[in-house]
């Protein structure tokens, strides 16, 4: 009985983050960070949309992408199904506007690249290898992974 609410105990901050939830965005930070009022009443939620890489406001094309996420979802009612905390301890989270996922819409537009790591290319490679082929938005030429460009440049300034 004790291994069992210790295992819960454990358990119950992984869970917390395991969540979906309807909420309507409030404020969009930049191509792949949105702000959102949870409808059951919860404070606002920071949220890093799962699965994609968005450039960085003071890289090129980065207030392209902001802006384009900013006309897709901003006062909009959206489902957010979280998977769990970053390191900046935001929700991260698969982000639905009615049947579309706003990560695959913002790869297929060209805004944002599928989100690689160690080796795997990520959820959206098929849709970032159409936007690549019709060079749509950052496929127009001068795209730089935002790691790669933090990399080079350090962080952009905080406004």
């Amino acid at each position: 009985m004790r291994a069992s609410i210790a295992a819960l105990a454990f358990l119950a901050p992984l869970l917390a983050h395991a969540t979906r939830f309807e909420a309507i965005v409030s404020r969009v930070t930049d191509g792949d960070t949105v702000w959102v009022r949870p409808a059951n009443g919860e404070p606002p939620q920071q949220v890093r949309i799962a699965g994609i890489d968005a450039p960085e406001l003071c890289q090129p094309f980065g207030a392209q992408a902001r802006a384009a996420l900013a006309r897709r979802v901003l006062r909009k009612r959206v489902v957010v199904d979280a998977t769990g905390e970053d390191d900046w301890r935001r929700t991260v989270a698969r982000v639905q506007l009615g049947r579309e996922d706003v990560g695959g819409w913002m790869v297929a537009q060209g805004y944002a690249w599928s989100y690689r790591f160690r080796g795997d290319p990520g959820p959206y490679t098929g849709e970032e290898a159409r936007a690549r082929s019709a060079r749509r938005g950052l496929w127009q030429g001068g795209a730089e992974l935002p790691r790669d460009f933090r990399t080079r440049h350090g962080p952009c300034a905080t406004p």
